[in-house]
């Protein structure tokens, strides 16, 4: 192999494994097989994945060396390959995947019914080449931001095995950030792919909701977004042109997009207008060294040329709005399962669900009307501003704890993630990518956040703070 690329194929992104294949220095089978052999030994340090299926994953990447063969010997002429053609992705366990079962984190789901539809977002990974390759752990329906459960046990975070890797898309961002795949797809409805990407050091993207369509729709309703986890920002910007490709299963996805998320990546921030808000104006206990480490991100970002001004949004925070309406969506799925099933599940999602009973009809109707205002403020803030920057989580990983530790309050639940869920809510598109590291060897993740829409641009500063301040792996 070249000096461009690691020698290790576990290590390489999702470009460098395209430009290997392209150039015939390795294949999507040679690929594959360095994963698998990873995988044997981490995954039981890790507990990354409920599911890992080498038939279907050396199958899927025999096809692809196959085509990519072909794409070579014709000179790339009439021997298209994918935008994704062999390249390692895994799929979090509430995405819908045939073939595989999706358990969602739960002991309440039998596995051995019939799954035969893939989601939107599988089935354009899959159209694109991709070598879909394992399922990543979740806690019970993505209920919480920490990664155990019941069914599952714990997940551990690579950077410390004594951590938290966060949640709910823990597994997808232990697995990213240990190498074990390049790319992986999440689920964030209150944080649930930036909290995991900050507190493992990846990159992680929550689109503008509708961008990538989910089907079926979510029970926790309009804050579920889909998004990438990837070892960089090329990675992710890839994925994106791929996962926002349009399904009409999804009646709240956006109309078709043409834009090419790679096309502006690296024109950098000069001259670009950024809000930065290091509390939001209501976060009052943001960890000393997260504060210093995104206020020195800010500085990098003015020292690449951007126009900083440090402002608050004038809002407050909207904890109660985003919790009445997650345990609300707890509170559906609970209903849902019968009373076996309600003794088995993780008593931090049964204490959501008891908590979603004490809401009237009226109580509803008011929460969202607040976040209706929450979010119309949010857009008249923007209208001056290109970015906003914020931490991505106020502390680092913390210790990993058991199902049902603590009394599940909307304080204990989510009052340490101030900075991700209010972007739930007013649905605007925001990354998550690392800014430095504790003394104690953990990463600390900045946040940026975009005008509604405008994944592209929160693409475009996310890789120009990148490509000055690149993304650093775990020795694991």
């Amino acid at each position: 192999m070249t000096s461009a690329h690691p020698t290790d194929l576990t290590q390489c992104t999702a470009h460098q494994l395209l430009a290997l294949y392209r150039s015939g220095e390795a294949s999507p089978v040679d690929t594959t097989r360095a994963l698998l052999a990873r995988i044997e030994r981490l995954n039981p340090i890790l507990n990354a994945f409920t599911l890992v299926d080498e038939d279907v994953a050396l199958r899927c990447a025999q096809s692809s060396e196959a085509k990519w063969r072909a794409h070579r010997q014709s000179g790339g002429q009439g021997h298209d390959v994918g935008a994704l053609e062999g390249v390692p992705v895994s799929i979090k366990d509430l995405i819908l995947t045939k073939g595989w079962p999706t358990l969602r984190g739960s002991r309440t789901i039998d596995p051995k019914q019939v799954w035969d539809v893939d989601a939107p977002v599988t089935a354009r990974l899959k159209e694109a080449g991709a070598v879909l390759f394992a399922k990543t752990t979740t806690p019970e329906f993505g209920c919480k931001g920490e990664t155990n459960s019941p069914a599952t046990g714990y997940t551990r975070n690579p950077w410390h095995l004594d951590k938290t890797p966060g949640g709910s898309s823990g597994g997808t961002a232990a697995a990213v950030a240990a190498g074990l795949g390049p790319l992986g797809v999440g689920t964030d409805g209150a944080g649930s792919v930036r909290i995991p990407a900050a507190f493992c050091g990846n990159f992680g993207l929550k689109p503008s909701f509708g961008r990538v369509p989910a089907y079926p729709l979510s029970p926790f309703g309009s804050v579920a977004h889909l998004g990438p986890h990837s070892m960089n920002v090329q990675d992710a910007a890839l994925m994106m042109n791929v996962m926002k490709q349009a399904d009409a299963r999804d009646w709240t996805s956006l109309p078709a997009d043409n834009t090419d998320y790679l096309h502006r990546l690296n024109e950098g921030v000069r001259g670009l207008r950024i809000a930065y808000s290091p509390t939001l104006g209501y976060a009052r206990h943001v960890h000393p060294e997260v504060a210093a480490a995104v206020d020195n991100a800010v500085k990098v970002l003015e020292q690449l040329g951007a126009h900083v001004e440090q402002v608050d949004p004038g809002i407050e925070d909207p904890l109660e709005i985003t919790t009445g309406l997650w345990f609300l969506g707890a509170l559906t799925v609970w209903k849902s399962l019968s009373l076996a099933q309600q003794d088995v599940t993780d008593p931090d999602f049964k204490a959501q669900a008891l908590l979603g009973e004490k809401f009237s009809a009226l109580d509803i109707q008011q929460l969202n009307l607040r976040r209706g205002a929450l979010g119309s403020h949010m857009r008249q803030f923007m209208q001056p501003y290109d970015l906003l920057v914020t931490p991505a989580v106020a502390v680092p990983a913390f210790d990993i704890r058991a199902p049902g530790q603590q009394s599940m309050t909307p304080e204990a639940m989510l009052g340490w993630t101030p900075f991700s869920y209010p972007f739930n809510l007013t649905q605007q598109p925001a990354s998550t990518i690392p800014c430095g590291l504790t003394q104690e060897g953990l990463p600390i993740g900045v946040q940026f956040v975009g005008r509604m829409f405008d994944d592209a641009m929160v693409l475009r500063a996310s890789r120009a703070y990148e490509s000055v301040c690149p993304i650093l792996r775990p020795k694991i």
